[in-house]
């Protein structure tokens, strides 16, 4: 089994799984970068997984996340609408969100908004990886592990039962304690990321799906899509 990572943003900045022949590890950074870095301590990785959207639209929407909202259905509040490189150029959100009404139609919600900083860290991290990165969206992956999209929340007690189980069939262990790296960081962050990592696996072993298939290219050049 190949060595890669999972990464999902969380309270403290970036939780991060590694998947190394059926062993996870966990590792927690403020930074991106500080997080590839320290889970590469242990040997490379082949492909780094990141819970967010990598390749910003022009003038409307990725057909990443329409055809994601659909796969997961019940869920489709989980994937928000990545907005344009323009609006995350605003200064603040209601000229982030008219900007990007006048480009999409659309506005732009706090929640999204409130990511600008970690989309633009992953937007220049990316570029310039030493490592092959893709986007991945945990539950499109949860979907795909369980056949059909799943119809409880992340944050629900049945949610966490239902994730953790398909993980387990999967070959990935969460439930154990992860010492000092598990303080500040949320169940469902752990499991994200270690849903993320799994997507990384068959990224690197060449049997992924993406969405769209070929992904989309904007004028930042990024071939744009969700894999899992």
């Amino acid at each position: 089994m190949v060595r890669v990572l999972g990464v999902d943003a969380c309270r403290v900045g970036w939780v991060g799984i590694v998947l190394d022949n059926g062993r996870m590890t966990a590792h927690v950074a403020s930074g991106i970068a500080a997080l590839v870095d320290q889970a590469s301590a242990d040997g490379p990785v082949a492909v780094v997984g990141i819970d967010m959207p990598i390749g910003l639209p022009d003038n409307g929407p990725r057909q990443a996340d329409q055809l994601a909202r659909q796969a997961v259905w019940r869920l489709r509040s989980s994937v928000f609408m990545t907005p344009t490189r323009s609006a995350l150029g605003c200064s603040d959100h209601a000229s982030a969100s008219a900007r990007n009404r006048e480009l999409t139609g659309q506005g732009m919600s706090i929640q999204a908004y409130g990511l600008k900083p970690k989309l633009l860290e992953v937007d220049g991290w990316a570029r310039q990886a030493a490592v092959d990165v893709v986007e991945v969206h945990p539950e499109v992956s949860f979907a795909h592990l369980a056949g059909a999209p799943l119809d409880v929340g992340k944050r629900t007690h049945d949610g966490v039962v239902r994730r953790r189980k398909l993980l387990r069939e999967a070959g990935i262990v969460t439930d154990e304690e992860l010492g000092t790296v598990g303080r500040g960081v949320g169940v469902d962050d752990v499991l994200d990321a270690a849903v993320v990592a799994w997507s990384a696996h068959r990224v690197a072993v060449g049997c992924a799906v993406t969405m769209p298939d070929p992904p989309e290219v904007f004028s930042d050049g990024w071939p744009a899509a969700i894999w899992s």
